[in-house]
């Protein structure tokens, strides 16, 4: 299988400005898991640093 295409990470098509964004999990500052039906009906800013954890 082509990497991206697993089960746990699929291919899905770019997000547009204005599209909701698909559910998703992942951890915070505090490495504790969220997702993001834990903010159903509030506002959420989701900040992503690209190279993180990274070599680059």
């Amino acid at each position: 299988m082509a990497p991206g295409q697993g089960k746990e990470n699929p291919i899905m098509a770019p997000l547009q400005p204005g599209d909701p964004a698909p559910a998703f999990s992942a951890p915070d500052q505090n490495d504790t898991t969220v997702n993001l039906a834990d903010f159903k009906g509030r506002k959420l800013f989701i900040f992503f640093y690209p190279k993180a954890n990274t070599g680059g």
